[in-house]
């Protein structure tokens, strides 16, 4: 069976998995920097690296996230909201609704039993409802973003804010660092108020069973219990993988599926 790749270059983050035999055999997640092309060849060279596998092994390589147009040795590109609702769905085969929280954007994806994309809603213009938000708000607690799901799960009177805005929610964190609120109880607040903001992008799609979440966002338990508790459902966590790589997960599994079109058939050109 042939070795294949996804490589996603979002705004935050770069992933990367290596797809053999139909299973994840393994992954790589860096920061990204302010050139994709970068960005790409470094998480690329981390995975090499990791499995000892060389460019030349890999029989072809997807390439997805805001970045997908720059990177230079790609055999295809592939939009990251289909990318995340095919890896969504190998992930949680039962998935039917997929909230794609990335770091400058928020997509609310419908997939039908199949797989195959119904509707999609995207909101990339305000950075509440993305993972820029928790971004801001944990350089303000002087903390880690992961520390606020963790710190979050010990709240017992989480704060409450005025506004999603991520600038007022931010003078409204410094506002209760300086009144000496529990920093348990901030986190809590922050957490549900980006539950909020994203519960309203998710409404304006009738929501199906089974719901699930991706991106880095989804390991933030904090976020995932608020907005299970807004919309009023379960949300079925990914965990045969980081949920961080689904995009990727999804560019794979394209770049396995063209070249199963190509073994099957070898002189038809697929696209």
């Amino acid at each position: 069976m042939s070795i294949v790749a996804g490589c996603d270059v979002g705004s935050l983050t770069t992933k990367a998995v290596i797809i053999k035999n139909k299973r994840v055999m393994d992954s790589a997640i860096i920061r990204s920097g302010p050139k994709p092309a970068e960005s790409a060849a470094k998480v690329m060279e981390k995975l090499f690296d990791q499995t000892g596998i060389s460019q030349k092994e890999i029989a072809c390589c997807v390439g997805t996230g805001y970045g997908r147009g720059k990177i230079p040795f790609i055999d295809h590109a592939v939009s990251e909201i289909s990318c995340h609702g095919k890896g969504a769905q190998w992930l949680v085969p039962t998935a039917r609704t997929i909230i794609d929280i990335g770091g400058q954007d928020c997509k609310v994806i419908k997939l039908d039993k199949q797989g195959n994309l119904l509707k999609f809603v995207t909101n990339d213009k305000c950075a509440s409802g993305t993972g820029r938000f928790l971004d801001v708000m944990a350089k303000v607690m002087n903390m880690e973003v992961s520390d606020l799901g963790r710190l979050s799960a010990k709240s017992s009177a989480p704060v409450i804010f005025a506004s999603v805005c991520t600038v007022w929610a931010q003078a409204d964190v410094i506002k209760h660092i300086n009144s000496r609120r529990p920093a348990e109880d901030i986190c809590a607040g922050i957490n549900t108020a980006m539950a909020n903001r994203v519960s309203m992008l998710a409404n304006t799609l009738k929501i199906e069973n089974d719901l699930c979440i991706t991106g880095g966002v989804a390991k933030n338990d904090g976020v995932v219990k608020a907005l299970a508790k807004i919309l009023g459902c379960r949300i079925k966590r990914i965990k045969r993988t980081d949920p961080q790589l689904t995009g990727a997960v999804g560019a794979a599994l394209f770049a396995q599926e063209r070249q199963q079109a190509l073994f099957n058939n070898p002189n038809r050109r697929y696209l």
